[in-house]
């Protein structure tokens, strides 16, 4: 394993069993960004890096019972949290990377990654390979509960021009990973990237 899945699995583990009374607030803004991704009964989505698996209920009600809902994380413990907050029922949860997803080709409608990007270590790598398993045309949201300048607050740190998530940058790295930027929202309630699936 890399240092970089070290961290993040060292990271997450640490934080993984109260990490949703530190965030009792999020559950509208995650049911409002997977509303954006325009999901229909039947689709195939994956949650990429789902954490403790609070998108998946929304995304569950998206696709209804004949559509398929998958949340894979890196961290044990988050699926686990997961699991015992019963989000399980509404998707199957994966221990993988998502540099390396055990999904075929095309095989998804949709992928919804909420703090996904700023821990992935080879950002246009990883999107590339999140670009492989969804069809042409499918959709992807890059999503946080709070936009970049209340996180940075929360982090104490200020935000700098080279910031990934930064509307140019964030379009160039998009585009150089199969995908092009459709939407762009950043405020302090909410951070929502839309990308399209390219040829």
């Amino acid at each position: 394993m890399s240092d970089d899945h070290t961290h993040v699995q060292e990271f997450f583990t640490a934080r993984a069993a109260d990490w949703d009374r530190r965030f009792p607030d999020d559950g509208p803004a995650y049911a409002a960004a997977v509303a954006r991704l325009g999901l229909r009964q039947g689709d195939r989505v994956l949650d990429a890096g789902c954490g403790t698996g609070r998108a998946l209920p929304p995304l569950r009600a998206a696709v209804g019972p004949t559509g398929v809902v998958l949340g894979a994380d890196l961290t044990p413990a988050m699926l686990r949290a997961a699991a015992r907050a019963g989000r399980d029922r509404d998707g199957t949860l994966l221990l993988t990377d998502v540099a390396a997803l055990p999904l075929r080709s095309s095989s998804l409608d949709a992928v919804f990654a909420a703090g996904l990007i700023a821990h992935l270590p080879d950002p246009a790598g990883n999107l590339r390979e999140i670009a492989r398993v969804v069809r042409s045309g499918g959709v992807l949201a890059l999503f946080h509960p709070v936009g970049r300048a209340a996180l940075a607050a929360r982090q104490g740190r200020t935000i700098t021009p080279d910031d990934l998530r930064a509307e140019p940058n964030l379009r160039a790295l998009l585009t150089r990973s199969g995908w092009r930027m459709t939407s762009y929202t950043d405020e302090d309630s909410c951070f929502l990237a839309l990308a399209a699936r390219t040829d």
